[in-house]
């Protein structure tokens, strides 16, 4: 997967880091069970991945995120924190750093599997632009994230390319 060189080019791997948003995994209670899912789902797309990060959730979100950004990653996809309790505020956090919202990447993630799931729809993820670094919110279930991989791992590449700078490919004449 291409970063810096196109779509296709094979020059640079795209640089992913996973953090997963728990209050008791990161306090020990329990272990982290869909970070490690979200690492292999993003190695398997061939990203180069750090993580998982375990953060509680609240503004040690937010400070994860403005860091990856800082440090340059192409894509930083958060598992956990996006539902309805009061302690989800991933997606209020990941809001303070993105720039740009990209909507559609967490509609087809929350519509991705609401048949056999009715309350992925409840999940309250979001998806945007922070500098030149994807930021996506998955739910926090191994499920959730495997459901949430598949919308995002097709279009991945394309939107790291065009986040670059990179141009809309065009079919040949």
């Amino acid at each position: 997967m291409a970063a810096d060189g196109g779509e296709g080019s094979g020059t640079t791997m795209i640089r992913a880091m996973a953090v997963t948003v728990s209050n008791r995994a990161a306090a020990g209670v329990y272990a982290d069970k869909s970070g490690p899912v979200l690492v292999e789902l993003l190695e398997e797309l061939g990203c180069q991945v750090h993580g998982p990060v375990v953060v509680p959730d609240g503004e040690p979100v937010a400070e994860v995120l403005r860091r990856a950004v800082a440090d340059g990653y192409d894509v930083v996809v958060t598992t956990g924190g996006t539902g309805l309790t009061p302690t989800d505020q991933t997606p209020e956090m990941t809001r303070r750093v993105i720039e740009r919202e990209v909507p559609g990447i967490a509609d087809a993630i929350r519509l991705a599997n609401r048949e056999a799931v009715p309350t992925a729809i409840l999940s309250r993820g979001v998806a945007g632009v922070a500098g030149r670094t994807l930021i996506v919110n998955l739910p926090g279930s191994t499920g959730g994230v495997r459901d949430g991989m598949a919308v995002l791992g097709p279009v991945l590449e394309h939107a790291v390319d065009q986040i670059g700078g990179g141009d809309h490919p065009r079919p040949a004449d």
